[in-house]
């Protein structure tokens, strides 16, 4: 079911965007500065809640703008607190979001795109193609309305992009979306520290986010080889490792932090003793941390996960030599736990 409006969803716009809609009917600027507070801090579903604001000034907001919410479809709860999220989209189209609790926080992974282009063969979501990219609204909701589903006392803090998409292929609208999270007067507050952006290997786009954000670089690497990663990740036939690599040591990385490279551990493909040695040597000329991902098993798929022994191996070679490694445990494994598979059930597409 789509909803049709001729009003555009305020979130849509950035904050000088808003000023400049202000000035054009001589609304004070420092207006701007106060509805933003009512949608992104205070979390207003209406223009008439903003008792600050003049009678006159809500009634133009609410001709022209709306605050719009997802339409939660569906919600799976997994026995590790882990939350996956299905939301409908105003044409009908689904996006999933997964919040992740963690000791003392939670992180909240978000998508881009509505599908993705780049058919990585791990991934479910490349089953279902791709359909459009996200707005900057619709990138903003996620995490606005995740945070309005919380409970008291849990905090969110860390926002990743590594749901749906590849968020390098949707940039302007990422970047924009990324503006208004971590914005601490005018938008969500989160500091830039706390965001994450991974990307496949998108390389013109990797060091245009270094200098227009501030946020963490994450990519997906899951080989040591041209041709392996090629047949994983077919991105990879138009921008080789070197090419990629030669972006990251380029990454205007912030004093103090690395990139983290991830890496889809598949038996067989890509977990020898061989592979963990050119990844080490690989990696050496960049500040990197290491984020090894015991392949997460779907319905399809061929591949399988390694055994323990060998996962361990692959990162004792790496902790020899002295590289933060992280084993990623996948968390809901007994919800709909892989990427894509919540909308994939939900429309019948990719599975």
């Amino acid at each position: 079911m789509t909803t049709e409006t001729t009003q555009t969803d305020i979130k849509e716009l950035s904050a000088n965007q808003l000023v400049d809609w202000l000035a054009e009917r001589e609304i004070p600027s420092y207006r701007a500065v106060q509805i933003r507070k009512w949608i992104y801090l205070r979390q207003a579903d209406t223009f008439e809640s903003m008792t600050d604001l003049s009678k006159e000034i809500r009634a133009s907001l609410n001709r022209h703008f709306t605050i719009r919410r997802l339409e939660k479809v569906a919600l799976e709860t997994s026995s590790d607190g882990s939350r996956k999220y299905l939301f409908r989209l105003q044409d009908g189209k689904f996006i999933e979001s997964v919040l992740i609790p963690e000791r003392n926080h939670a992180t909240l992974c978000i998508s881009s795109q509505v599908g993705c282009a780049q058919n990585c063969r791990f991934c479910l979501t490349a089953r279902g193609g791709f359909e459009r990219n996200l707005t900057q609204g619709e990138i903003i909701a996620q995490v606005r309305d995740v945070q309005n589903d919380l409970n008291a006392g849990q905090p969110l803090t860390n926002i990743v992009f590594m749901g749906m998409g590849e968020p390098l292929a949707n940039y302007q609208n990422v970047v924009h979306a990324i503006r208004t999270i971590t914005d601490s007067t005018l938008g969500l507050g989160f500091s830039s520290r706390r965001v994450t952006v991974s990307t496949a290997g998108l390389v013109p786009k990797i060091c245009a986010l270094g200098r227009d954000t501030k946020v963490n670089l994450a990519v997906s690497l899951n080989a040591t080889d041209d041709q392996t990663r090629s047949a994983l990740m077919p991105l990879n036939r138009g921008y080789p490792l070197k090419q990629l690599l030669e972006a990251c040591r380029n990454y205007p990385l912030p004093p103090g932090r690395r990139i983290t490279f991830e890496y889809i551990l598949i038996k067989g493909m890509n977990d020898s003793v061989a592979d963990a040695r050119r990844l080490a040597h690989l990696l050496r000329p960049i500040r990197a941390k290491i984020n090894l991902i015991p392949f997460n098993p779907h319905e399809g798929s061929t591949f399988e996960r390694p055994d323990d022994h060998v996962i361990a191996n692959f990162q004792e070679i790496l902790l020899q030599k002295n590289y933060t490694v992280i084993i990623r445990r996948s968390k809901g494994q007994d919800i709909s736990a892989a990427c894509g598979q919540l909308r994939a059930r939900s429309t019948g597409r990719g599975a």
